[in-house]
Formats: structure tokens, sequence, C-alpha cells
């Protein structure tokens, strides 16, 4: 019987195409994924749309909770995706807030 792969810690991370827009995803290993943009393998949205710079990464933790950071840092605004590439402050406290439980309605 094969051995189970353990987990691995899940990443968010952006990258900036040649025309300054920023592109979000999820990676185990981000440097491995950043190595497939680039060879034009993986996303359509970054294929000859190099060079590409990977502006900023984050470590997270589960699968299902990159995914969810994902699909927030994708309904932001571009400028506030350049304040998370551009500030750990900020960084700090979108993710801060991503880990905090959410107020109950009923509350």
């Amino acid at each position: 019987m094969a051995a189970l792969k353990k987990p691995g810690s899940w990443s968010v991370y952006l990258v900036r195409r040649a025309d300054g827009a920023l592109y979000c995803g999820i990676a185990l290993d981000v440097a491995a994924r950043f190595a497939q943009h680039e060879a034009g393998l993986g996303a359509k949205a970054l294929r000859g749309r190099g060079p590409l710079r990977l502006e900023f990464r984050r470590r997270i933790g589960s699968r299902s909770a990159a995914l969810r950071a994902e699909i927030k840092i994708k309904r932001l605004a571009k400028a506030e995706k350049e304040r998370l590439a551009a500030s750990a402050a900020f960084a700090r406290r979108f993710f801060a807030a991503l880990a905090a439980p959410a107020a109950s309605a009923d509350a």
C-alpha cells in the first residue's frame, strides 16, 4: 500500500503581469507554481503576458482557507490589491480579518 502524502501548507499569491494587472492564485509550492506560470503553463490569464513578477505570497494553511482567501482577494478593488501587495501592515490586517470568526446575525 502506498504511503499517504502528508498535506502541505497552502499559500495565496499575487503575480503582476507586464500590463500591470494582478493575478491571484493558490498553491502548495508557490515557487514551483510561479515557474509554471513563467513557462506558459497553468493559468490562461498569464500566458503570453510576461514578464511576470511575484508580488506577494502568504502561507495560509489548509486548502479551504486558501480558497476562501483567494476569493476575497479577487473581489477586492484594484487599489486594495495594490495595497495588499505593497503594505505588510495592510496584509496583516486583511488576513487577521479573514481569520476572525464572522459575527452572528442573531447577536
